[in-house]
């Protein structure tokens, strides 16, 4: 796990590990360069050495490497990689996006070095020279775009990138990105339309957002971290933290001689419906194995026989419910009452779309004092009203998946998708609640502060596996955890369950109840450090 905490996190949450938007980094560079007099050029030789360095390592048996340079500090980077990648012996084959009067500062000043050396740089190949180039056995790197970029590519940038990507479908050749692969927004995680996937990308000084973030994470392969020299002390303020082992660690009470079942946190699961009691038993049960001492589960009347056979150590909470096997309008008062015994309310999973379930949760949103973790259903009873919640008494944590965010905001999926920082941001601002937005790299947001999770794998999208989050979530929600700290060490030890399962089921085989029967492991191995779990970085 890679090192490198900054030493201005003045927030509450205990997560530490910076990951940096472009902003942050560019005032990160500008505390070295400026304020402590280190020269801007010895940060990119020591970048562009990195690079090299881990080329030479994991591709010795290469011969040829492209340098795809663009015309700012990226290129100069891939400049500096070709200069020791020829000094080692090997073939460096710069070609570069701009002509050589565009190049300024350091990045022209490596451009020159090259020249002095004898390197030839080919400077705006025509396309047939371009295609040639990417037509050998040689291994891409891409040193086009860092990450000061945005928006989307043009001209000679572009035509680098779709080359590039047209290369990689012909013939395979690995593509090794500079910081960030070129498309990918820093600070977003959102892409281009045209952009460059990367089997690995070396970046420097701190992870960015956009490598951890969908879509841009499907980009950046093997992430490896390297320090170019900048003191921690110079790092800049960050906003955005990964989740690693240390800090869930710390987080988790343990049970001592003098607790009961009464003292380790106790969750009411209010839910199920009929064709969906399922969700509602995994969500209790995985509250019970994340070390809640009392779990109940209220439920229709009707269906309280089903549950009682499918759950032995939780107790239900029968509910007047419509007659078709959905919670009724008239439950509220007793809903209530009973959620009075309870440190935290799992509302919502199999809950159903009855209108009058519906119309049950938003009322006990409105006089609940207790932290609620409203999931699925409940979550649909909330479209377009996000507002409302900002009154509540006590705090709301949100666990949407794309299309579940897209109807609370009534917003198209496609855009959720392409913009998951910024959707789940808005969503967090306008209801004042945190916000669990399930899938790649979950993120854990408040609208200002945001926590990424390294844990998980695709195993994760089945059916069930978001009610065994809830009832995490839950859990630790009602052992006293602050809100944010429960919904993220949640989703990291959730993600850990689910590495751990698919370790022994494959990803592809992995189900829900695996979930339920790997967090005892995962909840274990948190406090076992011959079996360490963190950001997947590699120090370099």
């Amino acid at each position: 796990m890679a090192e490198g905490r900054s030493g201005h996190h003045d927030s509450e949450t205990i997560f530490g590990l910076p990951v940096y938007t472009a902003g942050q980094m560019r005032r990160t560079d500008a505390a070295a360069i400026k304020g402590v007099g280190i020269p801007g050029a010895v940060l990119m030789e020591r970048a562009g050495m990195a690079v090299a360095e881990y080329l030479l390592e994991h591709f010795c048996e290469h011969h040829c490497f492209v340098i795809l340079a663009g015309k700012g500090n990226n290129g100069g980077d891939g400049f500096v990689a070709a200069r020791h990648i020829w000094e080692a012996g090997f073939e460096a084959r710069v070609l570069a996006a701009a002509p050589a009067r565009e190049y300024r500062g350091d990045a022209l000043t490596n451009l020159r070095i090259l020249g002095k050396l004898g390197i030839e740089v080919n400077h705006v190949p025509s396309a047939a020279v371009l295609n040639r180039a990417l037509a050998t056995d040689c291994i891409i790197v891409d040193a086009v775009f860092g990450t000061g970029f945005s928006g989307e590519p043009r001209g000679k940038p572009a035509e680098f990138i779709k080359a590039a990507v047209r290369a990689v479908s012909r013939g395979g050749a690995p593509v090794v990105a500079v910081d960030i692969a070129s498309g990918v927004d820093a600070s977003s995680g959102e892409t281009a339309g045209a952009s460059l996937p990367a089997d690995a990308t070396i970046t420097f000084h701190a992870p960015k957002v956009g490598h951890f973030v969908a879509p841009g994470s499907y980009l950046t392969g093997n992430l490896i971290l390297a320090d170019i020299g900048i003191p921690q002390e110079l790092s800049a303020e960050a906003d955005h933290f990964l989740a690693d082992e240390a800090e869930v660690t710390l987080l988790l009470p343990p049970k001592m001689d003098y607790d009961n079942k009464f003292t380790t946190g106790r969750v009411l699961v209010a839910g199920g419906s009929t064709g969906l009691t399922g969700a509602a038993c995994m969500a209790a049960t995985a509250a019970l194995r994340s070390g809640a001492g009392v779990v109940s589960a209220a439920v229709p009347a009707g269906l309280n026989t089903i549950f009682e056979q499918k759950l032995l150590e939780v107790m239900t909470v029968p509910l007047a419910d419509t007659g078709s096997g959905h919670l009724a309008e008239k439950a509220l008062d007793r809903l209530l009452d009973a959620a009075g015994n309870f440190d935290c309310v799992a509302l919502g999973p199999g809950l159903g779309r009855d209108h009058e379930s519906a119309a049950l949760v938003a009322s006990f949103l409105g006089r609940s004092a207790l932290t609620v973790v409203l999931d699925a259903d409940g979550l649909g009873a909330m479209a377009g009203r996000l507002p409302s919640l900002k009154k509540r008494l006590a705090p709301t944590i949100l666990t949407p998946h794309t299309g579940e965010l897209a109807r609370l905001l009534q917003m198209d999926p496609k855009e959720v998708k392409a913009r998951r920082l910024s959707a789940a941001k808005a969503a967090a601002k306008k209801s004042g609640a945190i916000v669990v937005l399930k899938g790649s790299s979950t993120i854990i947001t408040d609208g200002a502060e945001t926590v990424l999770s390294p844990t998980g794998n695709p195993g994760l999208a089945t059916a069930g596996s978001g009610d065994v989050l809830t009832g995490v979530i839950s859990a630790l929600a009602a052992k006293g955890l602050r809100p944010f700290d429960a919904a993220a060490a949640g989703v990291y030890i959730h993600g850990l369950a689910a590495d751990m399962a698919a370790a022994d089921t494959g990803e592809d085989n992995l189900i829900a109840s695996d979930l339920i029967d790997y967090l005892p492991l995962a909840f274990a191995s948190l406090h076992q450090e011959e079996q360490p779990a963190g950001p997947r970085v590699t120090a370099h």
